[in-house]
């Protein structure tokens, strides 16, 4: 699921990526709105209130909107420079390393917000760094599908459903090509599926939010260093390494 980019990918190597990683992102989108008042994966929203906030005079809006913005625009360019850094010295778990790095700092991160900060009051740290997080995530997911899949957002992602869908509808009453419907239905499927784990991610991120507020975000840290480790240890086997494809 980790180790193949692109053209080596097939759907359902994008399709479990996807949908696990779509958990991933609704769960934290809605705990951080929870937790800091914040959309932390959806900066289109932030844009919007970047703008509102310069055209009422609200700096604290305007910084904290530009500072999400700016952390998760960090977080994407940090993902590339690992990527291009891992592609050079043959790193094939790159993105597995990637992951890795993402659920050990979302696991991090709760512990720090649980120990080190104040339990009331507004602190900057969590919405910077969840944002920071999910820009390294979307980075890491455009990058190994080659931009098929995006799971911390559904715009994109309702936009092509509903072209792949008119061009499904649109097949029943002019036939096409059997292999362009096949990839039209294929691609149907896989954007339905990342949109409905999007939302139950968040289903799950408000109900879990609200019953283990100290802990939810360890969690859903340690789900992702469980999704990143079986590509890291397929990585360190002997056949692996020697060249042979591993499948995850």
């Amino acid at each position: 699921m980790l180790f193949l980019e692109k053209g080596s990918r097939s759907f359902l190597h994008d399709r479990q990526l996807g949908c696990s990683l779509a958990l991933v992102a609704g769960a934290v989108n809605v705990a951080g709105f929870l937790s800091v008042g914040s959309y932390c994966a959806n900066m289109t929203g932030n844009v919007t209130a970047f703008a509102i906030g310069l055209q009422k005079g609200q700096a604290e809006v305007v910084l904290t909107c530009l500072a999400l913005i700016v952390s998760f625009f960090a977080g994407a360019m940090l993902c590339t420079f690992l990527v291009n850094a891992g592609r050079r010295h043959g790193q094939k778990a790159i993105y597995a390393y990637s992951i890795l790095l993402e659920g050990v700092l979302l696991a991090s991160l709760d512990l720090v917000q649980l120990f080190w900060l104040p339990p009331s009051g507004h602190n900057v740290l969590p919405p910077l760094g969840l944002s920071f997080l999910m820009g390294l995530q979307n980075a890491s997911v455009t990058r190994i599908s080659g931009s098929v899949v995006r799971t911390t957002h559904v715009t994109g992602m309702i936009t092509d459903l509903g072209i792949e869908l008119a061009d499904w509808f649109d097949a029943l009453r002019h036939p096409v090509d059997p292999d362009q419907h096949a990839r039209t239905v294929q691609r149907l499927r896989l954007h339905s599926k990342i949109i409905a784990c999007f939302i139950g991610g968040g289903m799950a991120g408000a109900f879990g939010y609200t019953l283990w507020p100290a802990f939810f975000l360890l969690g859903v840290g340690l789900v992702l260093i469980a999704l990143a480790l079986p590509g890291i240890l397929a990585n360190a086997r002997p056949e692996t390494a020697s060249g042979r494809s591993a499948s995850e």
